[in-house]
C-alpha cells in the first residue's frame, strides 16, 4: 500500500497531441508536450483536455490532478491560427456567424471549466511564459505553483481582444481587483514575485525541478487525505465563491448531512492514534449504473 492507502498504481504513459498523461499513486499528471510551439494550444488540446479529465473525473481514476509543461514557456497561449477561425468569413450572414462565434467561445470555455467542477483539486505547474489562454487555464485550478522565471500575461488585450475564455470571472476571486484591471488594461507582464505577493502563486521555486518535487509532494499529501471530504472541500470552497455566506453555510449542513461518511472519520481518528497512513476507499465512477 502506499502512502494514500490504495495499492501502490502505475499506469503507462498516455501520449496525446498537446501533452501526456500518467496516473501514478492517485495522482494524474498532465504534462504540456510541445515545447518546440511554446506548448501554443491548438485544437486538438480544446478537444483532448476535456475529454481526459471527464475520464478522470467520472471513472475516479485519481484523486488529484497536476497540470505541468515542458520547455522554456508553461504556453504561450492560443495558436494564432485559431485566432484567424474568430474573424467571420467573408459574406457569411451575420448573425449565424455572430452565434457560431458564440458557441465556439463556450466550447472553449468548456476546456477549462472542466478543472474547476472536476471531483479532485487541480494543481498547475508554470514555468517561464504563462500568456493569454494559459491564464485562463491556472485561474480555473485549485492551486498554483511557479519558478523564479515565471511571468504572467493577459495578453490578449495587446492584439485588441477581451480575454474572453475564463479569465476575468476567475480571476478577481484569486487576486485583487485592481491588478486584474490593471494587467487587464495594460497587457504588462506580472513577474513570479509579484504573483507570489498578491496570492495568485502559492510558491516561487528556483529551478522546474525543485517546483515539481514539491508540486508531487503536494499532490501526494492530497491524495492521502479522505477523497470523499476533499470533495465536499473543494465543492464548498467553488461555492461560497460563486454565493453569499448564509447561502454557502445552508450548503455546507446539507452536504454534510448527506454525505458525512463515517468510516473515513474512524478511519483518520484509528490512524492517527495508530500513527499509520490511513486507508480510504476511492471515490465511485459517476458513470456507474448508467
Amino acid at each position: 500500500m502506499d502512502g494514500t492507502g490504495r495499492s501502490s498504481e502505475r499506469s503507462d504513459l498516455v501520449t496525446h497531441q498537446c501533452f501526456d498523461l500518467e496516473v501514478a499513486d492517485g495522482i494524474a499528471h498532465i504534462r504540456l508536450s510541445r515545447p518546440d510551439a511554446l506548448n501554443t494550444f491548438v485544437s486538438a488540446l480544446w478537444r483532448e483536455l476535456p475529454q481526459v479529465v471527464a475520464d478522470l473525473d467520472t471513472n475516479a481514476r485519481a484523486r488529484v490532478i497536476v497540470i505541468s509543461s515542458t520547455g522554456r514557456h508553461f504556453t504561450a497561449g492560443i495558436d494564432l491560427g485559431l485566432v484567424q477561425n474568430l474573424i467571420p468569413t467573408a459574406g457569411s450572414e451575420p448573425g449565424r456567424a455572430r452565434a457560431a462565434l458564440m458557441q465556439m467561445i463556450e466550447t472553449m470555455q468548456a476546456t477549462f471549466s472542466c478543472l474547476d467542477c472536476a471531483r479532485m483539486p487541480v494543481i498547475a505547474a508554470i514555468q517561464g511564459g504563462c500568456i493569454g489562454a494559459g491564464v485562463d487555464m491556472i485561474s480555473a485550478c485549485d492551486m498554483r505553483y511557479c519558478t523564479a522565471d515565471a511571468f504572467f500575461s493577459i495578453h490578449e488585450i495587446n492584439i485588441g481582444m477581451t480575454a474572453d475564455v475564463g479569465t476575468f470571472p476567475r480571476l478577481p476571486h484569486l487576486i485583487p481587483q485592481g491588478m486584474v484591471r490593471e494587467l487587464a488594461y495594460t497587457g504588462r507582464r506580472l513577474p513570479a514575485a509579484r504573483a507570489r505577493e498578491i496570492g495568485l502563486v502559492n510558491e516561487v521555486y528556483d529551478s522546474h525541478e525543485a517546483m515539481m518535487i514539491a508540486v508531487m509532494a503536494t499532490a501526494a499529501e492530497i491524495a492521502a487525505r479522505s477523497p470523499l471530504a476533499v470533495w465536499g472541500s473543494k465543492e464548498m470552497i467553488n461555492y461560497a465563491r460563486d454565493h453569499t455566506i448564509a447561502d454557502g453555510l445552508s450548503r455546507i449542513a446539507t452536504w454534510q448531512a448527506g454525505m458525512f461518511h463515517e468510516p473515513d472519520l474512524r478511519e483518520g481518528l484509528a490512524a492517527q492514534a495508530e500513527k499509520r497512513p490511513p486507508r480510504y476507499d476511492d471515490l465511485l465512477a459517476t458513470g456507474d449504473g448508467l
